[in-house]
């Protein structure tokens, strides 16, 4: 019997619907650039507007539109150095599509090697398909960097697949050259294909994103990508995923069939963002400052607060902190239950992305001004001291 799939991002909307009669709501809960003070780049508003000046209400290629590939393809070599077919990309609606797709695909007796903490989505959509998962440590003393020795202990027999979340939701961590090609090393060792989540590649902060494709040149892996983040169009839906050195697998072709029988993605939207790497990239240096602003900020206002301490993030939109749960909380969602309901606070429960290294933590967005986050963090702050 299937059991309803939890979300410690959205899970707690119905509390903040009751919350929202008496307070106000501080939703650092989604990562939405678009609900503040960031919009999309007028150049992506105008291309949809002339595409659908034309004939585009019509289903496009299963596999995406051709242009849009073409596109992909040619910023996957010039970013990456990985040459890839046509027949090598997909487009999806959104990476949560593409990620469905995969976790259907998986044969029962694979297992995929997991970061824990990691995006939910992926431990959900693995036990609705009923995918084998163990998880790996993302070391939080580290700077939240994947614990290469864990990741070795907890190889098997049957795993099949590695994920890596670079940069990292939750945690905001990028990793760097030397610590991915030690993860390329050991996915060669064992014979392991690589699932490489990179949609905040853009979203940096003195740092540089260095894709697992660079480096993987000789084994199989498979990169998941999109829009939504860097191109502020999250509402559009629009994602792909690429498959290296995978000709022949069986996985990749029960994907490509899955997308199928979906028939295609949006066509108008497609069309619209074939000419997005090919664009002035001003809204992302605009977006990084801001972003690197807010993350000082958030870094620096959670450590300030007595019982909560926290790593700075280098990428995203995220810094996942830790909280001293003492005797007066039980878990760390009961923890984020209680902030919302004195505060208006909606903070992701931690446990959500992680029942060993993420619990006793929660999520949040750095995206609203730092006005709004200076205003919240006071709340929590006097929370913290039991005077809320």
């Amino acid at each position: 019997m299937k059991m309803p799939i939890k979300s410690p991002m959205r899970d707690l909307l119905k509390i903040a619907k009751e919350v929202s009669a008496t307070k106000k709501i501080y939703p650092f809960n989604i990562g939405d650039p678009n609900i503040f003070d960031f919009d999309t780049p007028q150049y992506l508003k105008d291309a949809l507007s002339d595409v659908l000046k034309g004939k585009v209400g019509h289903y496009s290629n299963s596999e995406g539109d051709e242009e849009l590939i073409e596109a992909i393809i040619e910023r996957e070599k010039r970013k990456n150095g990985v040459n890839l077919e046509k027949n090598d990309v997909l487009v999806t609606q959104g990476i949560s599509e593409g990620l469905f797709f995969l976790f259907a695909s998986i044969e029962r007796k694979q297992e995929i090697l997991l970061p824990d903490p990691s995006y939910p989505s992926y431990t959900n959509l693995a036990n609705f398909f009923n995918v084998k998962v163990r998880e790996y440590r993302l070391n939080e003393d580290a700077e939240w960097e994947p614990d290469i020795d864990d990741i070795r202990k907890n190889i098997n027999k049957n795993t099949k697949f590695l994920v890596v979340v670079n940069p990292n939701n939750p945690t905001g961590a990028v990793y760097h050259k030397s610590l991915l090609k030690e993860i390329v090393d050991t996915a060669a060792e064992f014979g392991l294909v690589i699932i490489s989540d990179e949609i905040y590649d853009e979203l940096l902060f003195d740092t540089e994103h260095i894709g697992i494709a660079s480096l993987a040149k000789d084994i199989p892996f498979i990169v998941f990508n999109g829009f939504s983040k860097s191109y502020l169009i999250p509402g559009w839906r629009l994602g792909y995923m690429y498959f290296h050195n995978m000709d022949g697998f069986k996985l990749k072709e029960i994907i490509f069939s899955l997308a199928r029988t979906r028939l295609s993605a949006c066509t108008p939207i497609m069309k619209a963002c074939a000419k997005a790497f090919s664009m002035p990239k001003e809204h992302i240096k605009e977006m990084n400052k801001k972003l690197k602003e807010r993350a000082d900020f958030a870094y620096k206002r959670f450590n300030e607060i007595e019982g909560i301490t926290a790593v700075k993030p280098k990428g995203a939109f995220y810094i996942f902190p830790k909280v001293e749960l003492g005797n007066r909380w039980k878990s760390d969602e009961e923890f984020c239950i209680d902030v919302l309901r004195h505060t208006g606070i909606i903070f992701p429960y931690g446990s959500g992305f992680g029942k060993k290294y993420g619990k006793d933590h929660f999520r949040s967005i750095i995206l609203p001004p730092i006005e709004m986050m200076s205003e919240a963090l006071d709340k929590l702050e006097e929370f913290m001291k039991g005077k809320v």
